[in-house]
């Protein structure tokens, strides 16, 4: 039983002859692919184009026809390593891109964020070993050796700086770190103010004093909230906003199950599997599971691995409906924002704006249709901002298919093009 091995093995990835003695290796691809999104390479002599078509439309992640180069082999599984060990990944992306827009508005000295390690030192350390030139070349080194990127990375930073082997294994740190690291790259004005995580850790699922935002939106998407618990668990404000809105103007993803069904019906293997986020074979394991699936919680719960969490999955969602490209938002992340977009501001924010239009490096929008309106949204002729903001529309326009069917007609039909941006009274001023 070949395919029982593979997964048996738990392997980090698979490197697969199509010439097996006693069974086809497109057909171990294919069962492998099935049940594991473990990431899989074809190394074969079957060198033709039909071959190299078959492999990965059964689920491989890449094709080397033998005799190969070595070092080229070893450099595909060091991608194939890292890009399937996506969360520090995900957060660097998500780090530089807040830092790079801070710093484009010119007036920001101080940028404050959360963890789990209440001093900064260790995690000011951890970012500068993290990008000195021989933990690259240590971790470039242990990635063609096949290791994780998590657990080189892990095993560099205990040996060059003696630092907790846990540091990197919570959520909050590893924003943290690449948020310092972001900060030394693009913005070394900016000062870290570190605020220690209190109350409910990460992914705890149950309400109490500052509970955390998955517990929140766990309680708001039952039948009957316990609308008492929130109230111990929110701020007043917090919890006087989320109360007016209940239930007519909070969204739920579930409502977008049956249009994702629906665009899975329209879309061809290879527009698929050039979805952000969909490659490494989930496209094929999405495609099964959702015939297999009743809702959308059935559906992320199927697809669910050890290495892919169902905050990743549950993130696919989104990007499944836009039709957002990995291509689209490997630019993204590469060229920065290129726009600020204001969508609230108070008395102390009008007068920062004034300040930001002085200095800001980045176009400020207030008003969308100025940059972009609906009728060129159409267009396929955009400039990359206006493409940005072609996105950024269109993801406030999914966001009402997931309201209530009677929600007011005022949100149903809720645009960014005749959105103005919210003026918040504060209480002296009322």
């Amino acid at each position: 039983d070949v395919v029982g091995q593979v997964l048996a093995a738990g392997a980090d990835l698979v490197l697969l002859d199509l010439n097996l003695p006693g069974v086809d290796g497109q057909y171990v691809c294919r069962e492998v692919r099935r049940e594991s999104d473990v990431p899989i390479i074809v190394v074969t002599s079957r060198d033709g184009q039909m071959d190299e078509l078959l492999s990965m439309s059964f689920g491989a992640d890449d094709f080397v026809a033998k005799p190969y180069n070595a070092p080229v082999l070893l450099a595909r599984i060091a991608r194939l390593l890292e890009r399937a060990d996506g969360s520090a990944r995900r957060s660097a992306v998500l780090a530089r891109g807040g830092v790079r827009l801070l710093q484009g508005l010119g007036c920001v000295d101080t940028l404050a964020f959360g963890a789990e390690n209440p001093d900064l030192a260790p995690l000011m350390e951890a970012a500068r070993t993290i990008d000195a030139p021989e933990t690259q070349a240590a971790l470039h080194e242990a990635l063609r050796a096949g290791a994780s990127y998590a657990k080189a990375l892990t095993a560099i930073l205990q040996e060059a700086s003696g630092l907790a082997a846990d540091l990197l294994h919570q959520p909050n740190n590893i924003l943290a770190i690449e948020y310092l690291r972001a900060i030394r790259v693009y913005a070394p004005g900016i000062e870290p103010l570190l605020i220690t995580r209190r109350g409910a850790g990460y992914h705890e699922a149950s309400l109490g004093p500052l509970a955390s935002a998955s517990a929140i939106r766990g309680e708001l998407a039952k039948a009957q909230p316990d609308f008492a618990s929130l109230r111990d668990s929110l701020p007043e404000a917090t919890y006087a906003a989320i109360r007016a809105a209940f239930p007519a103007e909070i969204a739920s993803t579930e409502r977008l199950f049956r249009p994702l069904l629906a665009r899975l019906l329209t879309m061809q293997g290879r527009e698929l599997e050039a979805i952000f986020g969909l490659q490494e074979g989930l496209a094929n394991r999405l495609l099964a599971k959702s015939r297999q699936s009743r809702t959308l919680q059935e559906l992320i719960a199927g697809m669910v691995t050890s290495r892919y969490p169902a905050s990743r999955i549950s993130r696919i969602v989104p990007h499944l409906l836009l039709g957002t490209g990995e291509r689209t938002a490997r630019e993204a992340a590469e060229t920065g924002p290129l726009y600020a977009r204001v969508l609230a501001f108070d008395e102390v924010g009008r007068e920062l704006l004034h300040t930001v239009k002085e200095r800001s490096t980045l176009p400020l929008i207030t008003k969308v249709s100025t940059a972009l309106n609906s009728r060129e949204r159409l267009e396929s002729d955009l400039t990359p901002l206006q493409a940005i903001l072609a996105l950024d529309t269109r993801a406030t326009e999914l966001r009402t298919l997931a309201l209530p069917d009677h929600a007011p007609l005022a949100a149903l039909h809720q645009t960014d093009f005749i959105t103005s941006p919210h003026f918040i009274r504060s209480a002296h001023h009322a």
